[in-house]
């Protein structure tokens, strides 16, 4: 994702949510900081990987979800945040977590002291937790990423929150098929600015898939709702 591309797409977000953007980049560059560039062979994944992306809605709890997950064909499992924990209390082990580091921080260390990859994310309402957790992990395996215009060893592979930045992570690296396990667009438990944020994940999910000129399974029956006002599509 070439930041040009992205920078309208994040201009619009940063505009609904009333986001600070010079935060967004004190957050990076502190992230930057406290990091090392990253080798993206890390990840170890075959050519043309099929990769499941895991959400942490309630869904992930059913069993029904969890077989899909662990289905031969899946070659990687990248996982949004606490779904890392689901996974591994039910024996699955992940393949690379994503989180802006706002729940289970002892995960991130934890898996990043194993070498899986963990794709950690500065923005402008988690420094103090970036500052906090990111020098107790292992360097080698953790992939700093931001929002904001890319520094230094911080990436911008496109994506907004932890379970749609896991899509497009996977995109970069070459996935051929991407599978979403775990995804709740309409969970009513969540407070008004996680259901807006549930919107702009899918949002850019439906960006992903015309990018790729693929189909997503979920945001099958949703396409027609989706605003897709301030994306980039011809």
């Amino acid at each position: 994702m070439k930041f040009t591309t992205w920078e309208p797409v994040y201009d619009a977000i940063i505009e609904s949510f009333g986001f600070d953007r010079a935060a967004d980049e004190r957050a990076r560059d502190v992230l930057a900081a406290l990091t090392s560039p990253f080798s993206f062979d890390t990840f170890d994944l075959p050519e043309d990987p099929t990769v499941a992306i895991v959400g942490a809605g309630p869904s992930l709890e059913h069993a029904g979800e969890l077989a899909r997950v662990t289905e031969d064909d899946v070659d990687a499992i990248f996982a949004a945040s606490t779904a890392v924990d689901v996974l591994e209390d039910q024996g699955i082990a992940v393949d690379c977590m994503v989180t802006d580091l706002d729940k289970n921080p002892e995960t991130v260390v934890e898996l990043t002291a194993r070498g899986t990859p963990v794709a950690v994310h500065a923005h402008g309402d988690n420094i103090p937790a970036v500052r906090s957790i990111v020098p107790d992990c292992s360097a080698s395996a953790l992939l700093p990423t931001t929002q904001a215009e890319p520094v230094g060893p911080v990436y911008n592979v496109g994506g907004f929150t932890d379970g749609d930045r896991a899509a497009f992570l996977a995109d970069h690296l070459g996935a051929s098929t991407l599978r979403f396990v775990g995804w709740d667009f309409d969970d009513p438990t969540v407070e008004p600015m996680k259901a807006q944020k549930l919107e702009w994940a899918e949002r850019l999910l439906y960006w992903l898939e015309h990018r790729r000129g693929d189909r997503f399974g979920v945001l099958d029956d949703r396409r027609s709702k989706i605003d897709t006002t301030a994306l980039p599509i011809e």
